[in-house]
């Protein structure tokens, strides 16, 4: 099977133990020198409908991941799974 990383945004991230949905795949972090995938990184739930921000992103390392299907990525979290804020990118 050959996929893509757009595909990857159009799934949705679940974990396998509690059926919590983490969102969908909004980023990737790839390891340079190896070539590879080190993890995938979802956004963090809203806050009062937006206005206050977000919570920090899920950052699902490889190898949590269980099955990636055609719909969904299964993930297996343990307790906490890393979390962090996503860095503000500059435009220019």
């Amino acid at each position: 099977m050959i996929a893509y990383y757009s595909d990857l945004r159009y799934k949705e991230v679940i974990d396998v133990h509690t059926g919590f949905r983490l969102g969908y795949v909004c980023d990737a972090e790839f390891d340079d020198k190896e070539g590879r995938i080190v993890s995938l990184v979802t956004p963090g739930r809203v806050k009062f409908f937006g206005l206050l921000g977000r919570e920090d992103d899920y950052v699902l390392p490889w190898t949590a991941i269980v099955r990636i299907g055609t719909d969904i990525i299964l993930v297996d979290v343990q307790e906490t799974c890393a979390r962090r804020k996503r860095p503000r990118r500059s435009l220019f």
